[in-house]
């Protein structure tokens, strides 16, 4: 059972970002997605363009990765090239605040 534990702790400590929520500041993320993300996705996360994703009650670890991806230049295909110019612009802090913002919507 110890080595289990230290095994798990181990993990952890190499894998920050696998254990850690983003905890972002929503009304910071609903500033920012209004200017940046509203135009495509929807003030309020739902969009009125069919090729756009919806991003209200999506997780927040998953759009933080999916706005470091594209940042990263890590994700391709579709609006891969929009949304790395979009999400180029955003700092870490940002990511965390607009994912914790779309995150909480429903």
């Amino acid at each position: 059972m110890k080595k289990i534990t230290t095994m798990i702790v181990a993990l952890a400590c190499l894998f920050p970002s696998l254990t850690m929520a983003a905890g972002g500041d929503i009304a910071a993320g609903k500033a920012k997605a209004t200017a940046v993300c509203a135009a495509c996705h929807g003030a309020a996360g739902i969009s009125a363009i069919p090729m756009y994703p919806n991003l209200a009650g999506q997780k927040e670890m998953y759009l933080v990765n999916a706005l470091k991806a594209y940042k990263a230049g890590q994700r391709t295909g579709g609006m891969a090239p929009v949304m790395a110019g979009q999400s180029a612009a955003l700092s870490d802090a940002d990511i965390n605040n607009v994912a914790a913002y779309f995150s909480s919507l429903k």
